[in-house]
């Protein structure tokens, strides 16, 4: 067996003389071990991403502000990003690859069309009338849909009822950023086509027959809506009570694969009561809380998640959810970095 000790006692930059390190410098080379422990540390990585929460209750009362300070032609898109300070408020990000905003749309607002690389999509927090058209689709926004922007795709929001309306962004932006791929084009406003791909696709295991031709379409299904999403739920409790994990996952209906390509989207609901362990996997987590009260335990952090609250689980993390309710179900969105962990080969379940 190998003398641990030595892989833990590495020089350290300031034992090389001075003018050894001026002279890297000046080439561009950088020592490799006294930084080894920190991009390898062992047995398990050292994320920055931390357990954090966002009260739904104390940030409206600052977006509801934010309408009042400034108008949409001079925000384009008014949202507060939903920052974890673990990887510096600037950055914008709530975990390594995640993304999180909430954005408001007033009435008679337009959010004028662009089209960009990082995937998107709008979870829809509170208010109706409003919607999202999406490379000719037009989404109508009500409370718990799920409405994706995939990368490319022209898409604009606007506003024709009363009320503000909230959504909360998920974006793969801190990835497609540090790739140094990220960009966007304006548009104009888009041509709303025929056809809605909720509506095609409204029922699990029967999709349209292409009977000419083939669809050329990369992402058929554009608005899952909550009330179909919650229905799939509460069949599948009620089909299988010994389930323990009662959980649906948001894919391309064509497919069967993950609605898009980077970051994974489910619906979970907790029975009355039910307390849940979630595995420790590599992923970081997301959880948006759509109906209910849960207590969400992540390591040694304890949160309360009223309706509409949002919390994020750094990877490798343990996990605990608990519905307070011992008389209602709890509902929850969940966005991780399955895909992503997938594609790359470091996706990791511990148990």
């Amino acid at each position: 067996m190998q003398d641990q000790s030595r892989f833990d006692t590495l020089g350290r930059l300031e034992d090389l003389p001075l003018d050894y390190r001026e002279e890297l410098a000046r080439q561009n080379l950088v020592p490799l071990w006294p930084s080894l422990r920190a991009v390898l540390p062992a047995g398990k990585p050292q994320p920055n991403t931390r357990p954090i929460h966002w009260p739904y209750e104390t940030l409206r009362p600052l977006l509801m502000q934010a309408g009042e300070l400034t108008p949409i032609e001079k925000a384009e898109r008014r949202v507060l990003v939903l920052a974890n300070p673990g990887h510096g408020l600037e950055k914008m990000q709530a975990s390594a690859a995640m993304y999180l905003g909430m954005q408001l749309l007033l009435p008679g607002e337009w959010a004028p069309a662009h089209r960009h690389t990082p995937n998107a999509v709008r979870m829809i927090v509170e208010g109706e009338g409003a919607y999202t058209t999406v490379d000719g689709e037009k989404c109508p926004m009500s409370r718990g849909d799920l409405i994706l922007t995939p990368t490319g795709l022209w898409h604009e929001h606007g506003h024709d009822g009363d009320g503000p309306v909230v959504w909360l962004d998920v974006l793969d932006l801190p990835l497609v950023y540090y790739m140094e791929a990220s960009y966007h084009i304006d548009g104009e406003p888009q041509t709303v086509k025929p056809g809605r791909g909720d509506r095609a696709y409204a029922r699990a295991g029967v999709v349209p027959t292409q009977v000419f031709q083939r669809s050329n379409k990369a992402y058929p299904m554009l608005r899952y809506p909550w009330v179909e999403a919650r229905a799939a739920l509460e069949a599948l409790a009620a089909d299988q009570p010994e389930l323990e994990a009662v959980q649906v996952s948001y894919v391309n209906p064509e497919t069967g694969t993950d609605a898009e390509n980077i970051l994974g989207f489910y619906a979970l609901m907790l029975r009355p009561g039910q307390t849940l362990d979630l595995p420790v996997r590599s992923p970081a987590m997301v959880f948006h809380l759509i109906e209910g009260g849960i207590d969400v335990g992540i390591s040694d952090n304890s949160f309360a998640l009223a309706e509409a609250d949002t919390c994020c689980a750094p990877g490798y993390t343990p996990v605990r959810l608990r519905n307070r309710s011992t008389n209602s179900p709890a509902f929850v969105f969940i966005a991780d970095e399955t895909p992503l962990h997938r594609k790359l080969g470091v996706f990791e379940n511990r148990g």
